[in-house]
Protein backbone atom coordinates (compact mmCIF):
# COMPACT_ATOMS: atom_id res chain seq x y z
CA UNK A 1 0.00 0.00 0.00
CA UNK A 2 2.88 2.39 0.68
CA UNK A 3 4.08 2.14 -2.92
CA UNK A 4 0.59 2.92 -4.19
CA UNK A 5 0.30 5.92 -1.87
CA UNK A 6 3.68 7.31 -2.91
CA UNK A 7 3.01 6.80 -6.63
CA UNK A 8 -0.36 8.53 -6.41
CA UNK A 9 1.11 11.39 -4.35
CA UNK A 10 3.70 11.95 -7.06
CA UNK A 11 0.98 12.18 -9.70
CA UNK A 12 -1.02 14.61 -7.57
CA UNK A 13 1.97 16.81 -6.73
CA UNK A 14 1.68 19.35 -9.61
CA UNK A 15 -1.97 19.92 -8.74
CA UNK A 16 -1.16 20.26 -5.05
CA UNK A 17 1.51 22.88 -5.75
CA UNK A 18 -1.05 24.76 -7.83
CA UNK A 19 -3.53 24.61 -4.93
CA UNK A 20 -0.94 25.80 -2.42
CA UNK A 21 0.07 28.75 -4.57
CA UNK A 22 -3.55 29.76 -5.03
CA UNK A 23 -4.11 29.66 -1.27
CA UNK A 24 -0.89 31.58 -0.62
CA UNK A 25 -1.88 34.30 -3.06
CA UNK A 26 -5.35 34.68 -1.50
CA UNK A 27 -4.88 34.68 2.29
CA UNK A 28 -7.71 35.54 4.68
CA UNK A 29 -7.62 36.51 8.34
CA UNK A 30 -9.03 34.49 11.22
CA UNK A 31 -12.80 34.16 11.01
CA UNK A 32 -12.86 35.66 7.51
CA UNK A 33 -11.87 32.55 5.51
CA UNK A 34 -14.92 32.69 3.22
CA UNK A 35 -13.16 32.33 -0.12
CA UNK A 36 -10.73 29.80 1.31
CA UNK A 37 -13.48 27.59 2.72
CA UNK A 38 -15.45 27.76 -0.55
CA UNK A 39 -12.33 26.76 -2.46
CA UNK A 40 -11.62 23.89 -0.05
CA UNK A 41 -15.21 22.67 -0.29
CA UNK A 42 -14.99 22.72 -4.07
CA UNK A 43 -11.82 20.63 -4.14
CA UNK A 44 -13.27 18.11 -1.70
CA UNK A 45 -16.53 17.80 -3.63
CA UNK A 46 -14.65 17.27 -6.89
CA UNK A 47 -13.04 14.12 -5.51
CA UNK A 48 -16.21 12.64 -4.05
CA UNK A 49 -15.74 13.62 -0.41
CA UNK A 50 -18.92 14.48 1.52
CA UNK A 51 -18.78 18.13 2.49
CA UNK A 52 -20.25 20.18 5.33
CA UNK A 53 -19.70 23.93 5.12
CA UNK A 54 -19.99 26.75 7.66
CA UNK A 55 -18.90 24.48 10.51
CA UNK A 56 -17.31 26.58 13.21
CA UNK A 57 -18.37 29.72 11.31
CA UNK A 58 -16.04 29.43 8.31
CA UNK A 59 -14.75 25.88 8.73
CA UNK A 60 -15.26 22.92 6.43
CA UNK A 61 -15.65 19.22 7.21
CA UNK A 62 -14.99 16.52 4.66
CA UNK A 63 -16.01 12.91 5.31
CA UNK A 64 -14.60 9.92 3.47
CA UNK A 65 -15.85 6.42 4.19
CA UNK A 66 -13.84 3.28 3.57
CA UNK A 67 -14.87 -0.32 3.34
CA UNK A 68 -16.85 -0.16 6.57
CA UNK A 69 -14.98 -3.08 8.13
CA UNK A 70 -13.84 -0.75 10.92
CA UNK A 71 -16.37 1.50 12.67
CA UNK A 72 -13.79 3.93 14.00
CA UNK A 73 -13.38 7.51 12.78
CA UNK A 74 -9.99 9.18 12.61
CA UNK A 75 -9.87 12.94 12.07
CA UNK A 76 -7.23 15.03 10.34
CA UNK A 77 -7.15 18.68 11.35
CA UNK A 78 -5.58 21.37 9.20
CA UNK A 79 -5.96 25.13 9.68
CA UNK A 80 -6.69 27.75 7.02
CA UNK A 81 -6.23 31.29 8.38
CA UNK A 82 -3.47 33.79 7.63
CA UNK A 83 -1.79 36.56 9.62
CA UNK A 84 -2.03 40.40 9.56
CA UNK A 85 1.46 40.73 8.03
CA UNK A 86 2.56 42.55 4.88
CA UNK A 87 4.32 39.98 2.71
CA UNK A 88 7.85 40.78 1.54
CA UNK A 89 8.84 37.46 -0.01
CA UNK A 90 8.76 38.72 -3.63
CA UNK A 91 7.40 35.35 -4.74
CA UNK A 92 5.49 35.36 -8.02
CA UNK A 93 2.46 34.04 -6.13
CA UNK A 94 2.83 36.31 -3.07
CA UNK A 95 -0.21 37.68 -1.29
CA UNK A 96 -2.65 39.71 -3.36
CA UNK A 97 -4.37 40.85 -0.16
CA UNK A 98 -2.46 43.84 1.29
CA UNK A 99 -1.46 43.40 4.90
CA UNK A 100 -2.40 39.72 5.02
CA UNK A 101 0.01 36.81 4.55
CA UNK A 102 0.30 33.07 5.03
CA UNK A 103 3.38 33.50 7.22
CA UNK A 104 2.73 30.44 9.39
CA UNK A 105 2.31 27.79 6.71
CA UNK A 106 -1.43 27.30 7.00
CA UNK A 107 -1.64 27.32 3.21
CA UNK A 108 0.63 24.26 3.29
CA UNK A 109 -1.45 22.63 6.03
CA UNK A 110 -4.65 23.11 4.03
CA UNK A 111 -3.00 21.78 0.88
CA UNK A 112 -1.70 18.71 2.70
CA UNK A 113 -5.19 18.04 4.09
CA UNK A 114 -6.68 18.33 0.62
CA UNK A 115 -3.93 16.12 -0.79
CA UNK A 116 -4.68 13.37 1.73
CA UNK A 117 -8.38 13.57 0.87
CA UNK A 118 -7.69 13.49 -2.88
CA UNK A 119 -5.31 10.56 -2.50
CA UNK A 120 -7.42 8.40 -0.19
CA UNK A 121 -10.54 9.03 -2.29
CA UNK A 122 -8.73 7.17 -5.07
CA UNK A 123 -7.65 4.33 -2.76
CA UNK A 124 -10.85 3.24 -1.00
CA UNK A 125 -9.29 -0.14 -0.24
CA UNK A 126 -6.79 1.67 2.01
CA UNK A 127 -9.54 2.68 4.43
CA UNK A 128 -11.26 0.18 6.66
CA UNK A 129 -12.98 3.00 8.55
CA UNK A 130 -13.85 6.67 8.10
CA UNK A 131 -11.67 9.75 7.84
CA UNK A 132 -13.04 13.13 8.88
CA UNK A 133 -11.13 16.10 7.49
CA UNK A 134 -11.37 19.22 9.65
CA UNK A 135 -10.41 22.39 7.80
CA UNK A 136 -10.36 24.80 10.70
CA UNK A 137 -10.57 28.61 10.74
CA UNK A 138 -9.10 31.03 13.27
CA UNK A 139 -6.20 29.05 14.72
CA UNK A 140 -4.10 32.21 14.99
CA UNK A 141 -6.56 33.69 17.49
CA UNK A 142 -7.05 30.32 19.23
CA UNK A 143 -10.80 30.30 18.61
CA UNK A 144 -11.37 28.05 15.60
CA UNK A 145 -11.06 24.73 17.40
CA UNK A 146 -13.66 25.85 19.95
CA UNK A 147 -16.02 26.86 17.14
CA UNK A 148 -15.56 23.56 15.31
CA UNK A 149 -16.05 21.49 18.47
CA UNK A 150 -19.17 23.46 19.39
CA UNK A 151 -20.63 22.63 15.98
CA UNK A 152 -20.08 18.91 16.52
CA UNK A 153 -16.86 18.35 14.59
CA UNK A 154 -15.58 15.83 17.15
CA UNK A 155 -18.72 13.74 17.58
CA UNK A 156 -17.83 10.09 17.21
CA UNK A 157 -14.14 10.74 16.54
CA UNK A 158 -11.81 8.08 17.97
CA UNK A 159 -8.45 9.68 17.16
CA UNK A 160 -7.09 12.85 15.56
CA UNK A 161 -3.87 13.78 13.76
CA UNK A 162 -2.41 17.20 13.02
CA UNK A 163 0.57 18.75 11.26
CA UNK A 164 2.49 22.01 11.51
CA UNK A 165 5.33 23.22 9.30
CA UNK A 166 8.73 23.87 10.87
CA UNK A 167 11.38 25.94 9.04
CA UNK A 168 14.32 24.63 11.08
CA UNK A 169 13.66 21.09 9.83
CA UNK A 170 14.76 20.47 6.22
CA UNK A 171 12.10 19.83 3.62
CA UNK A 172 11.46 16.13 2.92
CA UNK A 173 11.98 15.42 6.63
CA UNK A 174 9.56 15.21 9.54
CA UNK A 175 9.84 15.86 13.25
CA UNK A 176 8.22 13.50 15.74
CA UNK A 177 7.68 14.49 19.35
CA UNK A 178 6.51 12.16 22.12
CA UNK A 179 4.70 13.78 25.05
CA UNK A 180 4.31 17.54 25.35
CA UNK A 181 4.68 19.37 22.03
CA UNK A 182 3.53 22.93 22.81
CA UNK A 183 2.89 25.17 25.80
CA UNK A 184 -0.24 26.22 27.58
CA UNK A 185 -0.80 29.89 26.84
CA UNK A 186 -2.84 32.49 28.74
CA UNK A 187 -3.53 36.21 28.34
CA UNK A 188 -2.73 38.74 31.05
CA UNK A 189 -4.02 42.28 31.60
CA UNK A 190 -2.80 44.41 34.51
CA UNK A 191 -4.05 47.91 35.32
CA UNK A 192 -2.05 49.97 37.83
CA UNK A 193 -4.00 52.82 39.42
CA UNK A 194 -2.02 55.63 41.01
CA UNK A 195 -2.63 59.35 41.61
CA UNK A 196 -1.86 62.10 39.16
CA UNK A 197 0.31 65.10 39.97
CA UNK A 198 2.78 67.61 38.59
CA UNK A 199 5.93 66.17 37.05
CA UNK A 200 8.03 68.57 39.12
CA UNK A 201 6.60 67.23 42.41
CA UNK A 202 6.49 63.41 42.08
CA UNK A 203 6.42 63.00 45.87
CA UNK A 204 2.91 64.42 45.88
CA UNK A 205 1.63 61.78 43.42
CA UNK A 206 1.58 58.01 43.01
CA UNK A 207 3.44 57.36 39.77
CA UNK A 208 1.68 54.54 37.92
CA UNK A 209 4.38 54.32 35.23
CA UNK A 210 7.18 53.85 37.76
CA UNK A 211 5.11 51.31 39.70
CA UNK A 212 4.31 49.44 36.48
CA UNK A 213 8.04 49.23 35.81
CA UNK A 214 8.54 47.76 39.28
CA UNK A 215 5.78 45.21 38.59
CA UNK A 216 7.39 44.10 35.33
CA UNK A 217 10.82 43.83 36.92
CA UNK A 218 9.48 41.95 39.95
CA UNK A 219 7.59 39.45 37.81
CA UNK A 220 10.64 38.69 35.68
CA UNK A 221 12.94 38.37 38.69
CA UNK A 222 10.46 36.20 40.56
CA UNK A 223 10.40 33.66 37.72
CA UNK A 224 14.06 32.86 38.32
CA UNK A 225 13.77 32.72 42.11
CA UNK A 226 10.31 31.40 42.95
CA UNK A 227 9.52 29.05 40.06
CA UNK A 228 11.01 25.61 39.49
CA UNK A 229 13.69 26.10 36.81
CA UNK A 230 12.87 22.64 35.44
CA UNK A 231 9.33 23.80 34.66
CA UNK A 232 9.71 26.44 31.89
CA UNK A 233 7.72 29.66 32.26
CA UNK A 234 7.73 32.71 30.00
CA UNK A 235 5.87 35.93 30.84
CA UNK A 236 6.08 38.68 28.23
CA UNK A 237 4.45 42.11 28.44
CA UNK A 238 3.84 43.07 24.82
CA UNK A 239 1.72 46.20 25.26
CA UNK A 240 1.85 49.07 27.75
CA UNK A 241 0.01 52.39 27.73
CA UNK A 242 -0.39 55.23 30.20
CA UNK A 243 0.16 58.91 30.81
CA UNK A 244 -1.37 62.09 29.42
CA UNK A 245 1.49 64.55 29.00
CA UNK A 246 5.27 64.74 29.56
CA UNK A 247 4.91 66.90 32.66
CA UNK A 248 2.06 65.04 34.35
CA UNK A 249 2.59 62.04 36.62
CA UNK A 250 0.55 59.20 35.13
CA UNK A 251 -2.32 58.01 37.28
CA UNK A 252 -2.98 54.82 35.33
CA UNK A 253 -1.04 52.28 33.28
CA UNK A 254 -2.47 49.33 31.38
CA UNK A 255 -0.28 46.37 30.44
CA UNK A 256 -1.10 43.34 28.30
CA UNK A 257 0.97 40.23 27.93
CA UNK A 258 1.17 36.50 27.33
CA UNK A 259 2.07 33.76 29.81
CA UNK A 260 3.35 30.38 28.60
CA UNK A 261 4.10 27.28 30.61
CA UNK A 262 4.62 23.54 30.21
CA UNK A 263 4.05 22.01 33.63
CA UNK A 264 0.37 21.49 34.64
CA UNK A 265 0.87 22.53 38.28
CA UNK A 266 2.77 25.67 37.28
CA UNK A 267 -0.03 26.50 34.87
CA UNK A 268 -2.69 25.99 37.52
CA UNK A 269 -0.95 28.29 40.05
CA UNK A 270 -0.11 31.20 37.74
CA UNK A 271 -3.06 33.55 38.45
CA UNK A 272 -2.51 33.43 42.22
CA UNK A 273 1.28 33.76 41.84
CA UNK A 274 1.04 36.80 39.56
CA UNK A 275 -1.52 38.54 41.75
CA UNK A 276 0.64 38.03 44.83
CA UNK A 277 3.57 39.84 43.23
CA UNK A 278 1.48 42.67 41.78
CA UNK A 279 -0.32 43.10 45.11
CA UNK A 280 2.92 43.36 47.08
CA UNK A 281 4.43 45.97 44.76
CA UNK A 282 1.30 48.10 44.65
CA UNK A 283 0.79 47.96 48.40
CA UNK A 284 4.38 49.08 48.96
CA UNK A 285 3.86 52.21 46.83
CA UNK A 286 0.23 53.00 47.72
CA UNK A 287 -1.24 52.06 44.35
CA UNK A 288 -4.23 49.87 43.52
CA UNK A 289 -4.50 47.36 40.72
CA UNK A 290 -6.80 45.20 38.61
CA UNK A 291 -5.80 41.91 37.00
CA UNK A 292 -7.62 40.04 34.28
CA UNK A 293 -6.14 36.58 33.72
CA UNK A 294 -7.70 34.73 30.78
CA UNK A 295 -7.02 31.06 30.18
CA UNK A 296 -6.07 30.40 26.58
CA UNK A 297 -5.33 26.91 25.30
CA UNK A 298 -3.66 24.01 27.12
CA UNK A 299 -0.54 22.17 26.02
CA UNK A 300 -0.61 19.77 23.10
CA UNK A 301 0.25 16.41 24.64
CA UNK A 302 0.83 13.79 21.96
CA UNK A 303 -0.65 10.36 22.57
CA UNK A 304 2.10 7.73 22.54
CA UNK A 305 0.12 5.17 20.52
CA UNK A 306 -0.66 7.61 17.69
CA UNK A 307 2.80 9.18 17.83
CA UNK A 308 4.29 5.72 17.33
CA UNK A 309 2.08 5.25 14.28
CA UNK A 310 3.31 8.57 12.87
CA UNK A 311 6.92 7.65 13.56
CA UNK A 312 6.55 4.21 11.96
CA UNK A 313 4.76 5.66 8.94
CA UNK A 314 7.48 8.29 8.54
CA UNK A 315 10.38 5.86 8.86
CA UNK A 316 8.84 3.37 6.45
CA UNK A 317 8.08 6.15 3.97
CA UNK A 318 11.32 8.14 4.11
CA UNK A 319 13.97 6.20 5.99
CA UNK A 320 15.46 6.84 9.42
CA UNK A 321 17.70 9.71 8.32
CA UNK A 322 14.69 11.85 7.40
CA UNK A 323 12.84 11.35 10.68
CA UNK A 324 13.88 13.65 13.54
CA UNK A 325 12.87 12.70 17.07
CA UNK A 326 12.37 16.07 18.76
CA UNK A 327 13.79 16.17 22.27
CA UNK A 328 12.38 19.55 23.32
CA UNK A 329 8.86 21.00 23.30
CA UNK A 330 7.98 24.45 21.99
CA UNK A 331 6.64 27.38 24.00
CA UNK A 332 4.43 28.21 21.06
CA UNK A 333 0.73 27.45 21.39
CA UNK A 334 -1.73 25.42 19.32
CA UNK A 335 -5.49 25.13 19.72
CA UNK A 336 -5.15 21.58 18.37
CA UNK A 337 -4.88 20.88 22.11
CA UNK A 338 -8.61 21.51 22.51
CA UNK A 339 -9.44 18.53 20.30
CA UNK A 340 -7.29 16.41 22.61
CA UNK A 341 -9.75 17.10 25.42
CA UNK A 342 -12.19 14.94 23.44
CA UNK A 343 -10.03 12.18 21.96
CA UNK A 344 -6.41 11.01 21.78
CA UNK A 345 -4.30 12.67 19.11
CA UNK A 346 -0.85 13.54 17.87
CA UNK A 347 0.69 16.36 15.86
CA UNK A 348 4.00 16.20 13.99
CA UNK A 349 6.34 18.79 12.52
CA UNK A 350 6.66 18.98 8.75
CA UNK A 351 10.07 20.17 7.57
CA UNK A 352 9.93 23.05 5.09
CA UNK A 353 13.51 24.36 5.27
CA UNK A 354 15.18 25.12 1.94
CA UNK A 355 18.80 24.39 1.01
CA UNK A 356 18.87 27.07 -1.67
CA UNK A 357 17.33 30.05 0.13
CA UNK A 358 17.63 31.70 3.52
CA UNK A 359 15.09 30.23 5.90
CA UNK A 360 13.02 32.73 7.86
CA UNK A 361 11.08 31.93 11.05
CA UNK A 362 7.33 31.56 11.28
CA UNK A 363 5.41 34.87 11.29
CA UNK A 364 8.18 36.60 9.32
CA UNK A 365 7.19 38.74 6.28
CA UNK A 366 9.70 36.80 4.16
CA UNK A 367 8.71 33.35 5.37
CA UNK A 368 8.64 30.78 2.58
CA UNK A 369 8.64 26.99 2.23
CA UNK A 370 10.30 24.41 0.05
CA UNK A 371 7.25 23.00 -1.73
CA UNK A 372 8.65 19.47 -1.75
CA UNK A 373 7.28 19.38 1.79
CA UNK A 374 3.74 18.97 0.44
CA UNK A 375 4.12 15.44 -0.89
CA UNK A 376 6.06 14.50 2.26
CA UNK A 377 3.15 15.60 4.42
CA UNK A 378 0.54 13.93 2.22
CA UNK A 379 2.29 10.55 2.11
CA UNK A 380 3.12 10.58 5.84
CA UNK A 381 -0.46 11.29 6.88
CA UNK A 382 -2.17 9.06 4.30
CA UNK A 383 0.04 6.12 5.27
CA UNK A 384 -0.38 6.81 8.99
CA UNK A 385 -4.17 6.77 8.56
CA UNK A 386 -3.92 3.48 6.68
CA UNK A 387 -1.74 2.03 9.46
CA UNK A 388 -4.15 3.27 12.13
CA UNK A 389 -6.90 1.06 10.73
CA UNK A 390 -4.52 -1.90 10.68
CA UNK A 391 -4.41 -1.68 14.48
CA UNK A 392 -7.14 -3.75 16.06
CA UNK A 393 -8.12 -1.20 18.70
CA UNK A 394 -8.04 2.51 19.40
CA UNK A 395 -5.69 3.97 22.01
CA UNK A 396 -7.04 3.61 25.53
CA UNK A 397 -7.28 6.36 28.11
CA UNK A 398 -4.10 5.15 29.80
CA UNK A 399 -2.25 5.42 26.48
CA UNK A 400 -3.11 9.10 26.13
CA UNK A 401 -0.24 10.22 28.38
Amino acid sequence: MLAEIKNLAEKLNPRLIEIRRHLHAHPELSGEEYQTSAYVAGVLSSCGVRVKEAVGKTGVIGELSGTGKDKRIIALRTDMDALPIEEKSNLEYSSSNPGVMHACGHDVHTTVGLGVAMLLSQLPEALAGEVRFLFQPAEEIAQGARWMIKDGAMQGVDAILGVHVFPTIPARSVGIRYGTLTAATDDLEIIIQGESGHGARPHEAVDAIWIAAQVITSLQQAISRTQNPLHPLVLSIGQISGGRAPNIIADQVKMNGTVRSLHPQTHANLPEWIEGIVSNVCRTYQASYQIKYTRGVPSVHNNSFLTQILEDASRESWGRERVKILTEPSLGAEDFSLYLEHTPGSMFRLGVGSKNMENYPLHHPQFHVDESCISTGVVTLAYAIYKYFLCSSAPTTTMMM
